[in-house]
Protein backbone atom coordinates (compact mmCIF):
# COMPACT_ATOMS: atom_id res chain seq x y z
CA UNK A 1 0.00 0.00 0.00
CA UNK A 2 1.35 3.41 -1.10
CA UNK A 3 2.15 5.77 1.84
CA UNK A 4 -1.19 8.48 1.42
CA UNK A 5 0.82 11.60 2.38
CA UNK A 6 3.25 10.50 -1.02
CA UNK A 7 0.45 10.50 -3.40
CA UNK A 8 1.05 12.82 -6.10
CA UNK A 9 -1.55 15.84 -6.81
CA UNK A 10 -2.65 17.10 -10.55
CA UNK A 11 -2.15 20.33 -11.40
CA UNK A 12 -5.95 21.37 -10.34
CA UNK A 13 -5.72 19.25 -6.97
CA UNK A 14 -2.73 21.47 -6.01
CA UNK A 15 -3.81 24.62 -6.74
CA UNK A 16 -6.81 23.91 -4.32
CA UNK A 17 -4.59 23.10 -1.79
CA UNK A 18 -2.72 26.02 -2.06
CA UNK A 19 -5.99 27.97 -1.79
CA UNK A 20 -6.17 26.26 1.19
CA UNK A 21 -2.89 26.69 2.89
CA UNK A 22 -4.31 30.58 2.13
CA UNK A 23 -7.64 30.15 4.17
CA UNK A 24 -5.75 29.28 7.01
CA UNK A 25 -3.50 32.44 7.16
CA UNK A 26 -5.41 33.88 9.97
CA UNK A 27 -5.86 31.10 12.03
CA UNK A 28 -4.55 30.25 15.27
CA UNK A 29 -0.84 30.13 15.27
CA UNK A 30 -0.99 26.21 16.98
CA UNK A 31 1.91 24.51 15.60
CA UNK A 32 4.31 27.66 16.42
CA UNK A 33 3.14 27.18 20.23
CA UNK A 34 1.55 30.32 20.34
CA UNK A 35 -2.38 28.96 20.94
CA UNK A 36 -3.21 28.05 25.16
CA UNK A 37 -6.45 27.01 24.15
CA UNK A 38 -8.39 24.43 21.72
CA UNK A 39 -5.23 22.64 20.07
CA UNK A 40 -2.21 20.05 21.13
CA UNK A 41 0.81 19.26 19.84
CA UNK A 42 3.30 16.81 21.41
CA UNK A 43 6.04 16.98 18.81
CA UNK A 44 5.94 17.54 14.78
CA UNK A 45 6.99 13.60 14.70
CA UNK A 46 3.95 12.81 16.70
CA UNK A 47 1.55 15.10 14.53
CA UNK A 48 2.68 13.68 11.19
CA UNK A 49 2.27 9.91 12.40
CA UNK A 50 -1.29 11.08 13.38
CA UNK A 51 -2.18 12.70 10.19
CA UNK A 52 -1.01 9.69 8.19
CA UNK A 53 -2.71 7.52 10.73
CA UNK A 54 -6.15 9.71 10.29
CA UNK A 55 -5.87 9.55 6.06
CA UNK A 56 -4.85 6.00 5.46
CA UNK A 57 -8.42 5.46 7.64
CA UNK A 58 -10.30 8.36 6.91
CA UNK A 59 -12.83 7.05 4.56
CA UNK A 60 -13.12 3.94 6.59
CA UNK A 61 -16.85 3.88 8.26
CA UNK A 62 -16.83 3.25 11.93
CA UNK A 63 -20.62 2.69 11.63
CA UNK A 64 -19.94 -1.11 11.16
CA UNK A 65 -16.42 -2.56 12.47
CA UNK A 66 -17.85 -5.67 11.09
CA UNK A 67 -17.17 -4.16 7.93
CA UNK A 68 -13.96 -3.02 9.08
CA UNK A 69 -12.21 -5.04 11.72
CA UNK A 70 -9.51 -3.18 11.66
CA UNK A 71 -11.13 -0.32 13.41
CA UNK A 72 -12.83 -3.04 15.46
CA UNK A 73 -9.02 -4.61 16.58
CA UNK A 74 -7.69 -0.29 17.21
CA UNK A 75 -10.98 0.53 18.82
CA UNK A 76 -10.78 -2.07 21.43
CA UNK A 77 -6.98 -1.71 21.87
CA UNK A 78 -6.89 1.76 22.28
CA UNK A 79 -10.26 1.23 25.21
CA UNK A 80 -7.78 -1.51 26.84
CA UNK A 81 -5.44 1.65 27.11
CA UNK A 82 -7.19 4.03 28.50
CA UNK A 83 -9.06 1.35 30.83
CA UNK A 84 -5.61 0.87 32.32
CA UNK A 85 -4.96 4.20 33.31
CA UNK A 86 -7.45 5.01 34.45
CA UNK A 87 -8.12 1.41 36.84
CA UNK A 88 -11.20 0.18 35.49
CA UNK A 89 -12.34 -2.95 36.85
CA UNK A 90 -11.94 -6.05 35.04
CA UNK A 91 -15.73 -5.61 34.06
CA UNK A 92 -14.90 -2.30 31.95
CA UNK A 93 -16.55 -1.58 28.75
CA UNK A 94 -16.61 1.31 26.64
CA UNK A 95 -16.81 2.92 23.31
CA UNK A 96 -14.46 5.28 21.14
CA UNK A 97 -16.29 8.81 20.79
CA UNK A 98 -16.04 11.99 19.05
CA UNK A 99 -14.71 14.02 21.87
CA UNK A 100 -16.37 15.29 25.22
CA UNK A 101 -19.00 16.89 24.01
CA UNK A 102 -19.99 13.46 22.99
CA UNK A 103 -18.97 11.54 25.57
CA UNK A 104 -20.91 13.57 28.13
CA UNK A 105 -24.29 13.60 26.32
CA UNK A 106 -23.92 10.13 26.01
CA UNK A 107 -23.72 9.87 29.85
CA UNK A 108 -26.46 11.98 30.61
CA UNK A 109 -28.58 9.65 27.43
CA UNK A 110 -27.56 6.46 29.09
CA UNK A 111 -28.37 7.46 32.64
CA UNK A 112 -32.03 8.85 31.48
CA UNK A 113 -32.43 5.01 29.85
CA UNK A 114 -31.42 3.08 32.81
CA UNK A 115 -33.52 5.16 34.65
CA UNK A 116 -36.46 4.85 32.32
CA UNK A 117 -35.28 1.07 32.15
CA UNK A 118 -35.84 0.63 36.11
CA UNK A 119 -38.79 2.33 36.85
CA UNK A 120 -40.77 0.76 33.38
CA UNK A 121 -43.48 3.56 32.21
CA UNK A 122 -43.17 5.45 35.92
CA UNK A 123 -41.94 8.88 35.13
CA UNK A 124 -41.63 11.48 38.17
CA UNK A 125 -45.03 12.99 38.78
CA UNK A 126 -45.28 16.68 37.41
CA UNK A 127 -41.51 16.99 37.53
CA UNK A 128 -38.55 15.97 35.60
CA UNK A 129 -35.48 13.79 36.10
CA UNK A 130 -32.48 15.43 37.10
CA UNK A 131 -28.82 15.80 37.12
CA UNK A 132 -26.78 17.07 40.04
CA UNK A 133 -23.61 19.09 38.59
CA UNK A 134 -21.43 21.55 40.76
CA UNK A 135 -20.88 25.16 38.76
CA UNK A 136 -17.92 24.25 36.71
CA UNK A 137 -18.77 20.84 35.77
CA UNK A 138 -18.90 20.91 31.42
CA UNK A 139 -21.33 22.86 29.73
CA UNK A 140 -21.63 19.95 27.45
CA UNK A 141 -23.53 17.84 30.42
CA UNK A 142 -26.02 20.89 30.44
CA UNK A 143 -26.08 20.31 26.88
CA UNK A 144 -27.34 16.68 27.30
CA UNK A 145 -29.89 17.45 29.98
CA UNK A 146 -31.09 20.51 27.21
CA UNK A 147 -31.30 17.33 24.41
CA UNK A 148 -33.10 15.15 26.84
CA UNK A 149 -35.18 17.43 28.76
CA UNK A 150 -33.88 16.53 31.91
CA UNK A 151 -33.40 19.13 34.95
CA UNK A 152 -29.61 20.14 35.28
CA UNK A 153 -29.32 20.68 38.61
CA UNK A 154 -26.26 22.98 39.39
CA UNK A 155 -24.51 23.60 42.29
CA UNK A 156 -22.15 26.16 43.47
CA UNK A 157 -18.79 25.38 44.38
CA UNK A 158 -16.90 25.65 47.74
CA UNK A 159 -14.32 29.12 47.91
CA UNK A 160 -11.30 26.60 46.68
CA UNK A 161 -13.50 26.30 43.18
CA UNK A 162 -14.33 22.56 44.16
CA UNK A 163 -17.51 20.59 44.05
CA UNK A 164 -19.24 21.00 47.40
CA UNK A 165 -19.45 17.22 48.63
CA UNK A 166 -22.21 17.91 51.02
CA UNK A 167 -24.16 20.44 49.14
CA UNK A 168 -24.21 18.07 45.84
CA UNK A 169 -25.42 14.89 48.15
CA UNK A 170 -28.20 17.44 49.75
CA UNK A 171 -29.27 18.19 46.09
CA UNK A 172 -30.38 14.48 45.24
CA UNK A 173 -33.74 13.31 45.50
CA UNK A 174 -35.91 10.39 44.11
CA UNK A 175 -35.56 12.09 40.38
CA UNK A 176 -31.96 12.37 40.47
CA UNK A 177 -30.82 10.17 37.33
CA UNK A 178 -26.62 10.96 37.37
CA UNK A 179 -23.91 13.02 39.34
CA UNK A 180 -21.58 14.49 37.76
CA UNK A 181 -18.01 15.71 38.81
CA UNK A 182 -14.58 16.81 36.72
CA UNK A 183 -10.79 15.35 37.43
CA UNK A 184 -9.63 18.34 37.03
CA UNK A 185 -12.79 20.88 36.14
CA UNK A 186 -12.19 22.97 33.22
CA UNK A 187 -12.41 26.33 34.81
CA UNK A 188 -9.74 26.95 37.29
CA UNK A 189 -7.91 23.42 36.54
CA UNK A 190 -8.85 21.59 40.15
CA UNK A 191 -9.66 18.23 40.64
CA UNK A 192 -12.71 18.09 42.56
CA UNK A 193 -13.55 15.47 45.82
CA UNK A 194 -15.11 12.42 44.99
CA UNK A 195 -15.30 9.99 48.04
CA UNK A 196 -17.83 11.41 49.71
CA UNK A 197 -19.99 11.33 46.77
CA UNK A 198 -19.19 8.09 45.67
CA UNK A 199 -20.35 6.40 48.77
CA UNK A 200 -23.15 8.35 48.72
CA UNK A 201 -24.23 7.57 45.17
CA UNK A 202 -23.43 3.76 45.53
CA UNK A 203 -25.77 3.72 48.91
CA UNK A 204 -28.87 4.81 46.42
CA UNK A 205 -28.14 3.53 43.07
CA UNK A 206 -27.39 6.54 41.48
CA UNK A 207 -24.62 6.29 38.81
CA UNK A 208 -21.56 8.71 39.17
CA UNK A 209 -19.60 9.81 36.37
CA UNK A 210 -15.88 11.55 36.17
CA UNK A 211 -15.70 13.45 33.75
CA UNK A 212 -11.76 13.29 33.05
CA UNK A 213 -11.52 14.50 29.50
CA UNK A 214 -8.91 16.92 30.40
CA UNK A 215 -7.12 14.92 33.29
CA UNK A 216 -7.09 11.53 31.91
CA UNK A 217 -4.44 11.17 29.98
CA UNK A 218 -2.16 13.61 32.93
CA UNK A 219 -3.88 12.14 36.42
CA UNK A 220 -2.26 8.81 36.17
CA UNK A 221 1.10 10.21 35.95
CA UNK A 222 0.81 13.56 38.03
CA UNK A 223 -2.33 13.01 40.71
CA UNK A 224 -0.74 12.28 44.33
CA UNK A 225 -1.63 9.29 46.27
CA UNK A 226 -3.76 11.65 48.38
CA UNK A 227 -6.20 12.52 45.48
CA UNK A 228 -8.33 9.41 44.32
CA UNK A 229 -9.52 10.79 40.89
CA UNK A 230 -10.82 6.91 38.80
CA UNK A 231 -12.54 4.06 39.10
CA UNK A 232 -10.54 3.33 42.42
CA UNK A 233 -13.12 5.76 44.01
CA UNK A 234 -16.17 3.40 45.25
CA UNK A 235 -19.03 4.66 43.69
CA UNK A 236 -17.53 5.64 40.68
CA UNK A 237 -19.78 4.45 37.73
CA UNK A 238 -17.91 5.79 34.40
CA UNK A 239 -15.76 8.70 33.12
CA UNK A 240 -14.81 10.34 30.04
CA UNK A 241 -11.10 11.23 28.59
CA UNK A 242 -10.47 12.86 25.15
CA UNK A 243 -7.72 11.66 23.54
CA UNK A 244 -7.61 14.42 21.36
CA UNK A 245 -6.04 16.83 24.23
CA UNK A 246 -3.54 15.01 26.13
CA UNK A 247 -3.52 12.16 23.95
CA UNK A 248 -2.08 14.17 21.21
CA UNK A 249 -4.34 12.57 18.46
CA UNK A 250 -6.25 13.96 15.54
CA UNK A 251 -9.15 16.15 16.40
CA UNK A 252 -12.56 13.50 17.04
CA UNK A 253 -11.28 11.27 19.61
CA UNK A 254 -12.29 10.42 22.70
CA UNK A 255 -13.22 7.32 25.43
CA UNK A 256 -16.15 6.65 27.33
CA UNK A 257 -15.74 3.82 29.87
CA UNK A 258 -18.26 2.34 32.26
CA UNK A 259 -17.67 -0.06 34.85
CA UNK A 260 -19.44 -2.72 33.31
CA UNK A 261 -21.56 -3.98 30.61
CA UNK A 262 -24.87 -3.42 31.71
CA UNK A 263 -24.18 0.07 32.34
CA UNK A 264 -23.01 0.36 28.70
CA UNK A 265 -26.15 -0.98 26.76
CA UNK A 266 -28.10 2.16 27.95
CA UNK A 267 -26.13 4.47 25.76
CA UNK A 268 -26.39 2.30 22.76
CA UNK A 269 -29.31 2.34 19.90
CA UNK A 270 -30.92 -0.55 18.58
CA UNK A 271 -33.58 -1.04 16.06
CA UNK A 272 -35.23 -2.82 13.14
CA UNK A 273 -38.33 -0.54 12.94
CA UNK A 274 -37.85 0.56 9.44
CA UNK A 275 -37.55 -1.10 5.94
CA UNK A 276 -33.42 -1.51 5.88
CA UNK A 277 -32.92 -3.95 8.17
CA UNK A 278 -31.24 -4.14 11.97
CA UNK A 279 -29.72 -0.76 12.90
CA UNK A 280 -27.17 -0.14 15.56
CA UNK A 281 -25.04 2.60 16.60
CA UNK A 282 -23.04 3.04 19.76
CA UNK A 283 -23.20 6.78 19.88
CA UNK A 284 -24.85 9.54 18.26
CA UNK A 285 -23.17 9.30 15.41
CA UNK A 286 -24.40 7.31 12.51
CA UNK A 287 -21.45 6.94 10.08
CA UNK A 288 -17.95 8.15 11.23
CA UNK A 289 -14.78 8.30 9.86
CA UNK A 290 -12.66 5.58 10.58
CA UNK A 291 -9.30 8.36 11.21
CA UNK A 292 -9.50 9.24 14.70
CA UNK A 293 -9.75 5.70 15.72
CA UNK A 294 -6.30 5.04 13.47
CA UNK A 295 -4.36 8.26 14.58
CA UNK A 296 -5.36 7.31 18.36
CA UNK A 297 -4.35 3.72 17.99
CA UNK A 298 -0.99 5.36 16.00
CA UNK A 299 -0.73 7.80 19.13
CA UNK A 300 -1.01 4.89 21.45
CA UNK A 301 1.58 2.41 20.15
CA UNK A 302 4.23 5.43 19.29
CA UNK A 303 4.02 7.26 23.18
CA UNK A 304 3.02 4.04 25.26
CA UNK A 305 2.72 4.34 29.47
CA UNK A 306 6.36 6.05 29.29
CA UNK A 307 5.70 8.25 26.69
CA UNK A 308 2.85 9.78 27.86
CA UNK A 309 4.39 9.98 31.51
CA UNK A 310 7.07 11.95 30.12
CA UNK A 311 5.03 14.21 28.62
CA UNK A 312 2.21 14.81 31.54
CA UNK A 313 5.36 16.07 33.56
CA UNK A 314 6.52 17.81 30.90
CA UNK A 315 3.43 19.56 30.07
CA UNK A 316 3.37 20.15 34.27
CA UNK A 317 6.63 21.32 34.70
CA UNK A 318 5.81 24.47 32.21
CA UNK A 319 2.06 25.08 33.49
CA UNK A 320 4.64 25.35 36.70
CA UNK A 321 6.72 27.60 35.49
CA UNK A 322 4.59 30.06 33.94
CA UNK A 323 2.47 29.78 37.28
CA UNK A 324 5.21 31.09 39.21
CA UNK A 325 5.79 34.01 36.68
CA UNK A 326 2.38 35.21 37.28
CA UNK A 327 2.67 35.05 41.20
CA UNK A 328 5.38 37.39 40.55
CA UNK A 329 3.25 40.21 38.39
CA UNK A 330 1.92 42.39 40.91
CA UNK A 331 -0.93 43.22 38.91
CA UNK A 332 -2.08 39.43 38.10
CA UNK A 333 -3.67 36.40 40.73
CA UNK A 334 -3.67 32.77 39.77
CA UNK A 335 -7.45 31.88 40.81
CA UNK A 336 -6.17 28.22 42.10
CA UNK A 337 -3.18 26.52 42.44
CA UNK A 338 -3.49 23.86 39.51
CA UNK A 339 -3.96 20.27 39.92
CA UNK A 340 -2.92 19.28 36.41
CA UNK A 341 -1.54 22.04 33.64
CA UNK A 342 -4.57 24.54 33.36
CA UNK A 343 -4.10 27.96 34.65
CA UNK A 344 -6.47 30.32 35.58
CA UNK A 345 -5.75 34.06 35.80
CA UNK A 346 -7.23 36.93 37.12
CA UNK A 347 -6.68 40.39 37.62
CA UNK A 348 -5.53 41.48 41.19
CA UNK A 349 -7.66 44.49 41.05
CA UNK A 350 -10.45 44.63 38.53
CA UNK A 351 -11.17 47.82 39.09
CA UNK A 352 -7.75 48.64 37.59
CA UNK A 353 -7.04 46.13 35.39
CA UNK A 354 -9.61 44.15 33.05
CA UNK A 355 -8.03 41.00 32.07
CA UNK A 356 -9.96 40.47 29.08
CA UNK A 357 -7.50 43.61 27.72
CA UNK A 358 -4.58 41.68 28.71
CA UNK A 359 -6.06 38.63 26.80
CA UNK A 360 -6.91 40.64 23.78
CA UNK A 361 -3.55 42.36 24.05
CA UNK A 362 -2.00 38.75 24.27
CA UNK A 363 -4.39 38.02 21.16
CA UNK A 364 -2.86 40.64 18.84
CA UNK A 365 0.59 39.86 19.47
CA UNK A 366 -0.36 36.62 17.77
CA UNK A 367 -0.90 34.38 21.25
CA UNK A 368 -4.67 32.31 21.77
CA UNK A 369 -5.53 32.12 25.46
CA UNK A 370 -9.57 32.11 26.15
CA UNK A 371 -11.53 34.49 28.28
CA UNK A 372 -14.09 33.20 30.60
CA UNK A 373 -16.33 34.22 33.59
CA UNK A 374 -17.62 34.49 36.61
CA UNK A 375 -15.38 35.35 37.55
CA UNK A 376 -13.20 37.39 35.14
CA UNK A 377 -10.67 35.30 34.19
CA UNK A 378 -8.32 34.57 31.41
CA UNK A 379 -7.45 30.47 30.82
CA UNK A 380 -4.41 29.33 29.64
CA UNK A 381 -4.52 25.25 28.40
CA UNK A 382 -0.70 24.30 28.95
CA UNK A 383 1.03 21.31 26.89
CA UNK A 384 4.62 20.25 25.73
CA UNK A 385 4.73 22.70 22.67
CA UNK A 386 4.92 25.79 25.08
CA UNK A 387 8.31 24.32 26.45
CA UNK A 388 10.42 26.64 24.46
CA UNK A 389 8.05 29.49 24.72
CA UNK A 390 7.34 30.41 28.24
CA UNK A 391 9.83 33.49 28.66
CA UNK A 392 8.82 35.10 24.98
CA UNK A 393 5.35 34.15 26.64
CA UNK A 394 6.06 35.94 29.69
CA UNK A 395 7.60 39.00 28.43
CA UNK A 396 4.23 39.27 26.27
CA UNK A 397 2.23 39.01 29.04
CA UNK A 398 4.42 41.43 31.38
CA UNK A 399 3.95 43.84 28.24
CA UNK A 400 0.46 43.26 27.88
CA UNK A 401 -0.33 44.08 30.97
CA UNK A 402 1.64 47.59 31.52
CA UNK A 403 -0.41 48.44 28.62
CA UNK A 404 -3.77 47.08 30.13
CA UNK A 405 -3.06 49.37 33.29
CA UNK A 406 -2.71 52.43 30.78
CA UNK A 407 -5.52 52.21 28.77
CA UNK A 408 -8.76 54.07 28.72
CA UNK A 409 -11.18 52.38 30.71
CA UNK A 410 -13.03 49.39 28.74
CA UNK A 411 -11.38 50.89 25.46
CA UNK A 412 -9.29 47.89 24.64
CA UNK A 413 -10.56 45.19 26.61
CA UNK A 414 -14.50 45.86 27.19
CA UNK A 415 -16.89 44.27 29.40
CA UNK A 416 -17.89 40.65 27.43
CA UNK A 417 -15.64 37.25 27.45
CA UNK A 418 -14.69 36.09 23.50
CA UNK A 419 -16.48 33.05 23.79
CA UNK A 420 -14.88 29.45 24.49
CA UNK A 421 -17.18 27.89 21.72
CA UNK A 422 -19.27 29.48 18.80
CA UNK A 423 -21.46 28.96 16.31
Amino acid sequence: MSNPAEAPFSAAAQAILNDLEQHREKDIRWRDGKAFSLTYCASDDARNLSETAYRMFSHENALNVAAFPSLKKMQQEVLDFVMQLLEAPPTGAGFMTSGGTESLVLVVYGALQRAIALRGTERPQNQRFNVVLPSSAHAALEKGCTYFNVEARRVPVRADWRADEEAMIAACDDNTILVACSAPQYPQGVVDPLERIGAETLRRGIPFHVDACMGGMLLPFLAPSNVPWNFSVPGVTSMSVDLHKYGYTAKGSGVIVYANKELRQHQTFFTNNWLGGMYGSSGILGTKSGGPIASSWAMVQYFGVEGYRNLALTARKVALQIARHIDAIPELQMRAEPDTTLLCIGARNPESLSIFAVARELRGNGWYVDEQTPPDSMHLTVNVVHENRVDEFVADLVAAVKKAVNAEPNKDGGSAPLPYGSV
